[in-house]
Formats: structure tokens, sequence, C-alpha cells
């Protein structure tokens, strides 16, 4: 199994910035795939950005550019960071990890971006 707590969540104003992290309980180089997605009030949950265990990246359309995942191995942590951030970005942003076939996500963080 893998526990993900994420942390960094807060209230920013446009063009502000934050940074997401997600604290895994396993050795997240084993950890096939690492990613964030964002539920905005009323939407369904979409994939902000990933990484796999390469190292390669994806990102939403409308997160390129502003955004970057990355990984610290040694601190078994993906830091999600979020620049120019924008009032359509607001949501809670979900950690997720695909392991020996299993997701798993955590609990969420609140991003609350003001015009």
């Amino acid at each position: 199994q893998v526990q993900l707590v994420e942390s960094g969540g807060g209230l920013v104003q446009a063009g502000g910035s934050l940074r997401l992290s997600c604290a895994a309980s396993r050795i997240i180089g084993s950890i096939t795939t690492m990613a964030w997605y964002r539920q905005a009030p009323g939407k369904q949950r979409d994939l902000v950005a990933s990484i796999l265990r390469g190292g390669t990246t994806d990102y939403a359309d409308s997160v390129k550019g502003r955004f970057a995942i990355s990984r610290d191995n040694a601190k078994n942590t993906v830091y999600l960071q979020m620049d120019s951030l924008k009032p359509e970005d607001t949501g809670v942003y979900y950690c997720y990890a695909i392991y020996l076939s299993q997701t798993y996500w955590g609990q969420g963080t609140q991003v609350t971006v003001s015009s």
C-alpha cells in the first residue's frame, strides 16, 4: 500500500505562486506514476501533471509553461510548483500514484486563487 499526504495549499492572489508537496509512505522510485489532479467546485477531477518513474513529465494544456512537477527520491516527495496562478486554477488538488497496478489518492489540499 501507499499513503499519500499533500500539503502546501492555501489562498493566493492571481499571478502568485504556490508549491504543493506530496509525501509518499513508500520509496517513490518504486512507484510507476505519480501525478496531481485538480477538482474545481461542481466539476470532475482532471489531470494537471504527471511524472513517470523514469522522469518523463506531462501537463494539461491549461497549465503548460506555468506549472512544474518534480520529484525528490531522497525525500519520497513529489512537488507541484505553480506559478502565474489564475482564478481558474482554484480547486482541491489531489496527489495520485500507481503502484503494482493499484491506484492511490491523497486526501487533497485546497488551492484558492483570488482575482
